[in-house]
């Protein structure tokens, strides 16, 4: 129950809040992709932020899932568009039947059998309490968009901001998918 103390703090709360800078409220709204940070899988970290001004598409990955083979059109997209810009981002999850290695190395091996070079996270939850805080943020972006099975794809644009997301349904060389990268792809230039 609310007393008079508690309701004066919420109403001077809420009148600082009123009148905050434009500014100020514009940053506290405006969270981009580029504060998140993988682990790296046998590899360094992975700061999004170093990918500023290019469009990034992070994909929820699992090497026994039966969408696995989608590796193979996700490394096709990265080899001919990255020389133009674009980042893949695989980030490797148990979350959905269990269909992920739990060993770094079994991880990296199933990568490689697919001739993968994009950048792969160490195995992270997505979806959750304890999810990685880029599917958190994804989810307050794009909350009828979570991640409900293995191979949901998030296209992060140039400018830091969540453009779209597909599920596994959507294979690599989608013609909806390709459109976005290019838009994107030309929006950076």
């Amino acid at each position: 129950m609310l007393n008079r103390r508690s309701l004066l703090a919420l109403g001077l709360g809420g009148f600082a809040l009123a009148h905050r800078p434009m500014s100020a409220l514009a940053q506290m709204s405006q969270s981009t992709a580029y504060r998140f940070t993988f682990d790296g899988l046998e590899r360094p970290p992975i700061k999004l932020a170093d990918y500023a001004g290019k469009p990034i598409l992070v994909v929820n990955t699992a090497s026994f899932c039966g969408f696995v083979n989608q590796m193979d059109g996700l490394q096709a997209l990265y080899a001919e568009l990255a020389p133009r810009g674009l980042v893949v981002i695989g980030v490797p999850s148990g979350d959905f039947g269990g269909q992920e290695a739990a060993n770094p190395a079994d991880i990296a091996a199933v990568a490689v059998q697919h001739g993968v070079t994009f950048p792969m996270a160490a195995k992270s939850k997505v979806t959750g309490n304890d999810a990685h805080p880029f599917f958190k943020w994804a989810a307050m972006q794009r909350p009828r968009d979570l991640p409900r099975w293995n191979f949901y794809k998030f296209l992060v644009g140039s400018d830091g901001n969540l453009v779209d997301v597909w599920s596994p349904m959507t294979s690599p060389d989608s013609k909806d998918l390709r459109r976005a990268i290019e838009k994107e792809l030309t929006a950076k230039s």
